[in-house]
């Protein structure tokens, strides 16, 4: 017993015929295939890029620092500066941040703006001088943690972006 399509003998001008019929068979093959695995080998693909990536960065290459800043002026200021002087590669505001602290032997509570900054580990100390020269403050925050994972391609950037 034969299944399938009629044999190419009994078919009229059976060669072309033949040649159509396989061309669409192969064809919603492949795609029935393709469409089943593609995410099967997007999915291995992404880890193994993943894992490639997270292999090859050293964990504490990068950090975020963050400074506090009395206003928005002062801030952008400060921001600008900072990426201008490539020693960071972004700087965020966040802004309308309460911080609470002790200051003399009080407790203070102030309105302030945040900088949020990613940069090179290696360049948190010039970033801290700078900062300490520009800001109005008697004492600046200028407090740094370590990234010890993100997005391959961001941290590639901050690494092109701000150099060593």
């Amino acid at each position: 017993m034969r299944f399938g399509l009629p044999g190419v003998e009994s078919l009229p001008g059976a060669s072309l015929k033949a040649l159509v019929v396989s061309v669409l068979l192969a064809g919603c093959m492949s795609s029935l295939l393709l469409s089943l695995s593609l995410p099967v080998f997007r999915s291995v693909g992404l880890r193994a890029f993943s894992v490639m990536a997270s292999e090859s960065y050293v964990s504490g290459t990068h950090s975020t620092a963050f400074v506090t800043c009395p206003n928005d002026t002062v801030a952008k200021e400060l921001a600008r500066g900072i990426v201008e002087k490539k020693l960071a590669a972004c700087v965020n505001i966040i802004p309308a941040i309460t911080s609470v602290y002790e200051w003399q032997g009080k407790i203070e509570e102030d309105s302030e703006v945040l900088l949020m900054i990613k940069t090179r580990s290696s360049k948190v100390p010039a970033l801290s001088e700078y900062v300490r020269s520009h800001h109005p403050y008697e004492v600046a925050e200028v407090i740094s943690l370590p990234i010890d994972q993100g997005n391959p391609p961001y941290l590639k950037w901050i690494t092109d972006t701000v150099p060593e």
